[in-house]
């Protein structure tokens, strides 16, 4: 057999952006490539690129049922082996991957996604796919593959990791670890959601749970914070504010006990004080004999001064990026991820965002002066200048703490590119220039200070003043913060100002003394964050020290997982977002009550992560097997799942609540267990009268203050976050009703359907209600009622016990509650702003709508904001060939083909004339305001509006008023009409 000559390589790169910095960097050594829809080729090179993960594992269809997965009949899911099933998404990417992969002349691969573990993942998951599964398994192409390792983007860096490219052998390790990472965190957050939800919703209906390794710890966090908030007893204690007059003037000063020490974190295990500080005294008599001790005595003064520095921040990564972003900005994690990668991908105005670094490579110098040389001379001139005084200054320079290989993962630090934006949004601009502005920073000068500490002592006691002095502002020059008041750690009434001078040996007095009266406050709530800094950080909580020191640079999740791992937790209603802080759910604490009483807590905690990576590491180092691994894996699945299906309690152990409200049937006291609120008896301890209700009806679970005021009102919603059996969302509101039957109260759901009331004839009093605005349709007053806002007149009323108008628009649509302000701006201005918690019933996707009246449908209807492409018009086969048509036609054919164009455009069409068939005769009193001739109601509002606004007529502080002068009052009949009346109005003045 004749021998073949594979001639060609195939090069897969994670993402597009690094497939084109390789074919410009092999461009001198490997020739010209030629680019083609999805991948570059040269004479000895393709190069395409997946869009990060192309492919996912499932369980064969044989090994995990579709209907019942929710049973522990079919529990646990341990498949022998993982299907490998493209993701919906980027099929057409993957495709094309396989495509060039499989072609006959490409001999050899080689994998250039990210240097890491999960670059590793993407590259075999779809060469094994394109392979196919064969005998039991997916076998690959059966091609030589090697491995490119880049820790820099630098054509030099690329050409010289081609020259030193890492074997399949060599990275072997490597892949087994990112395959068992990923099939291991399949195996228990598929298992163990199922199992939970199982678990949850054996008293009926459908309560899903879910848990993971990564999202479950960070709950976690959220919940023992608010754990330790709600333990928290406050405690008085006093400070003592002191005046002290020197000859050249006043300064302040806080009293202090020199002799204390801080408890340290091993004291306060074991049971010291963890509030005490050197400033707080904890008796009022104490506090006031001090300050009575010292008032107007002398008092010496020691005093030191010293120069000290401030370094800037380091560069960003994307989880100090979307820190830093949430508490200057208020934005989410997620929010702050997606302006990134916009500025990655379609603004090409910053490097990859998806980093766990912050420092660049050490041959990153040139790129970084060249950087600065373009932000010197933009247009941008909040920046320029800082770029400029950078380059003049020669700041730019090799540092250590900026460009260290040893710091830089698969990615390094987020910066800015060689391409000044344009046309940004808002919001981009401010997070382009946050990266922009700590890149200036990274490389000016620290910023100087003097330091001053002044100890004050009378009689014994002692006064502390600090100062802190801006002398050379360095960095901070490029936040504008040339004053002392910007100092970061500065406080309030004691820092960052010049203090008084006082003479060495000088005797000051004390003017004033006062304690103040101040509690002490229970740790603050989590915001995005901090919440990102825990899980960042959440190796330190750690006890073990193998596995602390695995988790070292790990923490829960990665940069590009956090956002999404939080989101996920607020979707699931464990956690709800108020203003900036994360607050957990009754479900939140639920979940933990839950995973503790089945004990399985090592699936709410970080040594999971840890004892994970530190395996995971071995196996990298060919210290442990893939086998050895899994097996460790599927042997804690199955206990987990046996746990919960082994359970037989009729509770689980927990902090549970009681309630205020006593029984509606017996009087008895009402307790909360796992499952239900329940009749306990009079006395707090007995089996009750039988009445209970469940915690968490159709899995939404109740807050304590919904359950009293369900109890106490035997009424509540409505409601989001029910699930019906088949998963679906919905709304309902929830009632107490008393069952004949059983002689008991009973929970039920209530739809509030309107429409039982409206037929029945039952009036309905608004008397004592707030109009929320005019009617649309007949410009009466719109009230809430029930689970909607309706007309007053869509309803039978004292007033008019027969319905007439038909206007009704529900407090909750698809999910989203419309608030009685958003109700009143659609009345008053005829929509509502841009809302966002829309869930669409069909593909279940959240979506951003406003609402408005559509006035020719009669009803609410969705508005939605314009849209403009983010791309240019895609250029069709069709198109490209007719214009090589046309170029290769002589000139007389191009003017035919023109003129032919030319009469092929469409005229615009002429505005509708009124005739006797569409238009109406208006009345006297309408011609004397719009004049006379037939008209069509469109016509007559224009000109009416036309009058109001020539005369001035709309109510200067209500524009939405319109006062009627002699000539509009003999059409509408009153003084005074709101705007969504004038349509009803001019109708009976169109013959």
């Amino acid at each position: 057999m004749k021998n073949e000559v594979f001639a060609k390589t195939l090069v897969i790169a994670e993402k597009p952006s690094v497939a084109q910095d390789i074919v410009r960097a092999l461009t001198p050594v490997a020739g010209k490539f030629e680019k083609h829809d999805d991948h570059f080729e040269s004479d000895t090179y393709v190069v395409t690129s997946a869009v990060g993960h192309l492919v996912e594992i499932a369980a064969p269809e044989q090994f995990d049922v579709k209907r019942g997965k929710w049973s522990f009949a079919n529990l646990p899911v341990l498949p022998p082996y993982f299907e490998l099933k493209p993701i919906d998404k980027t099929k057409s990417r993957l495709s094309a991957v396989v495509k060039q992969a499989k072609r006959k002349d490409v001999g050899r691969l080689i994998n250039a996604c990210d240097a890491g573990r999960e670059g590793e993942l993407i590259f075999r998951l779809i060469e094994q796919y394109a392979g196919g599964f064969k005998g039991g398994a997916y076998q690959g192409l059966g091609k030589p593959v090697q491995r490119l390792w880049l820790q820099s983007m630098t054509p030099a860096a690329i050409r010289d990791g081609f020259e030193h490219l890492k074997t399949d052998e060599q990275m072997q390790g490597l892949a087994d670890a990112a395959r068992s990472r990923s099939e291991a965190d399949w195996m228990v957050g598929i298992n163990g959601t199922r199992a939970m939800t199982a678990f949850n919703s054996r008293d009926g209906g459908f309560f899903l749970t879910t848990v993971g390794r990564v999202q479950t710890p960070t709950l976690s966090l959220v919940v023992e914070r608010e754990e330790k908030i709600r333990a928290h007893k406050s405690r008085d204690y006093w400070e003592i504010h002191g005046g002290f007059l020197a000859e050249a003037g006043e300064y302040p000063g806080k009293w202090f006990d020199p002799e204390f020490k801080k408890p340290t974190a091993q004291q306060i295990e074991e049971g010291a004080d963890a509030e005490l500080r050197a400033d707080r005294i904890w008796s009022q008599r104490e506090a006031v004999e001090i300050a009575d001790a010292v008032r107007g005595k002398a008092a010496t003064v020691k005093e030191e001064s010293k120069p000290t520095t401030q370094a800037s921040g380091l560069l960003y990564d994307l989880t100090s990026l979307q820190r830093e972003a949430n508490g200057r900005f208020g934005f989410s994690a997620k929010t702050t991820l997606q302006l990134a990668q916009s500025l990655y991908e379609r603004h090409k105005a910053l490097t990859y965002p998806r980093t766990d670094s912050r420092a660049l490579p050490e041959d990153y110098l040139p790129t970084v002066k060249e950087t600065f040389a373009m932000l010197a001379d933009s247009g941008m001139k909040h920046l320029a200048p800082h770029a400029k005084t950078a380059i003049d200054g020669g700041y730019i320079r090799p540092s250590k703490r900026i460009f260290d290989n040893s710091k830089v993962s698969d990615h390094f630090a987020i910066i800015p590119t060689l391409q000044a934006p344009s046309g940004l949004s808002e919001a981009e601009q401010k997070l382009y220039d946050l990266v922009v502005r700590r890149f200036l920073a990274v490389f000016f000068p620290s910023a100087e200070f003097t330091v001053t500490t002044r100890i004050t002592s009378a009689v014994g006691h002692h006064f502390k003043t600090e100062g802190k002095v801006l002398v050379k502002p360095g960095w901070m020059a490029v936040y504008g913060k040339e004053a002392a008041e910007d100092v970061t750690d500065a406080k309030e009434g004691d820092k960052g100002q010049n203090l008084v001078p006082v003479r060495e040996g000088e005797t000051v007095r004390t003017e004033s003394a006062d304690p103040k009266a101040l509690k002490t406050k229970p740790p603050a709530r989590y915001s995005e964050a901090t919440l990102l800094g825990a899980m960042e950080g959440a190796g330190k909580l750690v006890d073990d020290d193998e596995l602390r020191l695995a988790m070292q640079e790990k923490g829960l999740g990665t940069p590009a997982t956090r956002a999404a791992t939080i989101e996920g937790l607020l979707t699931e209603k464990y956690m709800l977002r108020e203003g900036r802080e994360m607050i957990p759910t009754a479900k939140a604490f639920q979940l933990m009550t839950l995973l503790r009483g089945l004990g399985v807590e090592e699936l709410s905690k970080a040594e999971l992560t840890g004892e994970w990576e530190y395996k995971l590491s071995q196996m990298e180092q060919g210290q442990l097997s893939r086998a050895a691994f899994m097996g460790d894996i599927a042997a804690m699945t199955e206990r987990m799942v046996r746990k919960a299906k082994e359970y037989d309690r009729d509770t689980i152990p927990g902090n549970y609540a009681t309630l205020e409200t006593p029984c509606p049937n017996c009087g008895g006291v009402v307790k909360e267990n796992y499952r239900r609120y329940t009749c306990v008896g009079k006395d707090g301890a007995s089996e009750g009268c039988g009445f209970s209700f469940g915690k968490s009806p159709a899995g939404r679970t109740f807050e304590p203050e919904e359950a009293e005021t369900l109890l106490a009102t035997k009424h509540i919603g409505p409601l989001q976050g029910f699930r019906s059996k088949a998963g679906w969302p919905f709304v309902a509101e929830i009632v107490i009703k008393f069952n004949e039957e059983d002689k008991n109260w009973k929970l039920e759901f209530d739809f509030g359907d309107d429409k039982k009331n409206e037929e029945s004839g039952e009036i309905v009093d608004f008397s004592g209600a707030e109009s929320l605005g005019a009617c649309p349709i007949c410009g009466s007053p719109v009230y809430e009622h029930g689970s909607n806002y309706v007309c007053s007149k869509t309803v039978p009323t004292e007033a008019q016990p027969t319905p007439s108008c038909k206007f009704k628009s529900g407090k909750i649509i698809l999910q989203q509650p419309i608030e009685r302000e958003q109700m009143q701006k659609l009345l008053a201005e005829g929509k509502t702003d841009l809302l966002d918690k829309f869930v669409s019933m069909r593909t279940r996707r959240s979506f951003k709508a406003f609402l408005a009246w559509d006035a020719e449908a009669g009803k609410v209807n969705f508005a939605f904001e314009p849209r403009t492409s983010k791309y240019p018009p895609r250029k069709t086969a069709a198109g490209a060939a007719a214009k090589t048509v046309a170029a290769k036609k002589a000139a007389p054919a191009k003017k035919a083909a023109a003129a032919k164009k030319t009469a092929a455009v469409k005229k615009p069409k002429a505005p509708r004339k009124t005739t006797a068939a569409t238009g109406k005769q208006p009345s006297a009193a309408l011609i004397a305001v719009i004049g006379d001739g037939l008209v069509s109601r469109p016509e007559v509002t224009k000109k009416l509006w036309d009058y109001i606004k020539a005369n001035s007529l709309q109510d200067a502080t209500d524009k939405r008023k319109i006062n009627a002068d002699a000539k509009l009052e003999a059409v509408f009949g009153k003084p005074q009409v709101t705007m969504f009346e004038i349509a009803k109005l001019i109708g009976p003045h169109l013959g």
